[in-house]
């Protein structure tokens, strides 16, 4: 059976739906990389909201989708971008989800880390960015979950130069008590952080970056880079203190940054494996083989959906993983905090399904058609 789609032109196209998905294990934890994926949130749909209202969360659904990525072997990057943090999530429910989430994983013996930043602060000085900081990095800390400083739209509107960021990030990595991943994440997936660590000249900015490293290597476990460009990536990975790891952040690159070359790899923290979460852990699985080919093999036919997913405006890549998850059967529904489900267009959506269920990541194929046909029809498309 058939599916007719709208394309870009707002043509209908036919495309014949796979039957069966891909057979991929649940399985234990890696060896060769470490592995997190950023995971969404899933709206309680019938919560009488606006778009400006605080957001109203399925907490069964949402906890139950971290379950199915720790039972692949991946960790969990909590309350981050792809959760909506700032995009509908706002820090009173961040602060809860990180709760819930960092118990949930305790129970279940999941790895987790979770997003710091200054959401509760729209501006204000360096002082209160400074306390806003401090104060998200004691829940995170209290929660037991590992700490990923967040780059901070508050932070980039106090800073007057690379020393204001030097000073913040110094006296937050003085007082953490574990190792924290710094996120650099880049104005593509939020304008706000526009000439983030004191510059819109990127060398200059990653001069700063890495000047806040080298101060304090033993309080880094790693770096979450997120500005999609695989050489600049790989340059700054090359320049990192022993130690220190990589975790790629590229939607664009990422089968060959994990994979590495003869100076180096990337580990990963990605929104990507949000949707991909058992395909991807099934590639990481066959790496750790010591089989590069295999795995680039199983990982490189996906970037296509990826680049698909995180097209400009990049920010809204989260409707498209949402969408992908109600495709999937790990939601009831496809509703987002904000109303953001509004947020990209019906031949986008129509690709992003052609895509995923050419790679088979559908369990249930029939159910996954069946969806995208109600969404067809709830946008007057007829058979």
């Amino acid at each position: 059976m058939t599916i007719e789609l709208p394309d870009a032109r707002g043509r209908l196209r036919t495309y014949e739906p796979r039957t069966e998905p891909l057979a991929l294990a649940t399985g234990a934890p890696f060896t060769s990389r470490t592995v997190f994926s950023a995971a969404h949130v899933v709206a309680d749909p019938y919560a009488d909201t606006t778009p400006d209202s605080p957001a109203a969360v399925d907490w069964d659904a949402t906890l139950a989708f971290r379950r199915h990525l720790w039972s692949h072997g991946l960790g969990v990057a909590e309350a981050m971008d792809t959760a909506q943090r700032g995009m509908g999530l706002d820090w009173a429910g961040a602060a809860e989800l990180i709760r819930r989430s960092a118990a949930e994983a305790k129970a279940v013996g999941g790895r987790i880390a979770c997003g710091v930043g200054t959401d509760q602060i729209a501006s204000g000085t360096l002082a209160e960015v400074r306390a806003a900081y401090e104060e998200q990095l004691a829940l995170v800390e209290e929660s037991g979950a590992q700490a990923i400083l967040m780059a901070s739209r508050a932070l980039a509107s106090a800073a007057k130069g690379p020393d204001d960021y030097l000073e913040v990030y110094g006296h937050l990595l003085r007082q953490a008590a574990e190792p924290v991943i710094l996120h650099w994440l880049g104005p593509m997936f939020d304008p706000a952080l526009e000439g983030y660590w004191g510059s819109s000249d990127l060398d200059a900015a990653t001069d700063t970056f890495l000047e806040v490293i080298a101060a304090h290597p033993d309080k880094i476990d790693g770096i979450k880079v997120s500005l999609l460009d695989a050489g600049r990536e790989v340059a700054l990975r090359r320049r990192l203190p022993q130690g220190v790891r990589c975790y790629t952040g590229d939607d664009f690159h990422y089968p060959e940054l994990i994979a590495g070359d003869e100076q180096g790899f990337s580990h990963a923290l990605l929104g990507i494996f949000d949707p991909l979460g058992p395909l991807a852990a099934e590639a990481v699985r066959v790496l750790d083989t010591g089989n590069t080919d295999g795995f680039r093999a199983l990982l490189d036919p996906t970037v296509e959906l990826s680049r698909h997913l995180f097209q400009a405006p990049t920010r809204f890549y989260k409707t498209g993983v949402v969408f992908l998850a109600w495709l999937a059967g790990h939601q009831s529904h496809f509703a987002m905090v904000g109303g953001l489900q509004s947020a990209r267009s019906l031949p986008h959506l129509a690709r992003a399904y052609e895509l995923a269920d050419g790679l088979g990541l559908f369990p249930d194929p029939k159910l996954a058609e069946d969806r995208m046909r109600t969404l067809l029809h709830l946008y007057g498309v007829t058979p």
